[in-house]
């Protein structure tokens, strides 16, 4: 019975660490989106102009500087604007 419990535990443990790590993504992509339509700015938009403009920074990054470094943010978001300025 015992060695049953400890199957299921590391069974549920690692279903939790699955999870928290979704739950963090999810997290990091609300604050971006957040601060980018604070903006006149879309997800989405922005994400695609970052990788075209080849800034590679992942969402746990941008959802810190979004939400501590509002000046650093701006400046990347102001970068990404003028590479879809320069593509339309």
């Amino acid at each position: 019975m015992a060695g049953e419990q400890v199957v299921q535990s590391l069974n549920f443990a690692y279903i939790g660490r699955r999870l928290k790590k979704r739950n963090f993504r999810r997290l990091w992509i609300y604050r971006i989106n957040a601060a980018s339509r604070a903006r006149q700015n879309i997800y989405s938009k922005f994400i695609g102009c970052l990788r075209n403009i080849d800034i590679f920074l992942d969402r746990k990054i941008l959802a810190i500087l979004a939400f501590s470094d509002i000046s650093s943010f701006n400046v990347i978001e102001r970068e990404s604007r003028k590479s879809n300025l320069i593509k339309n």
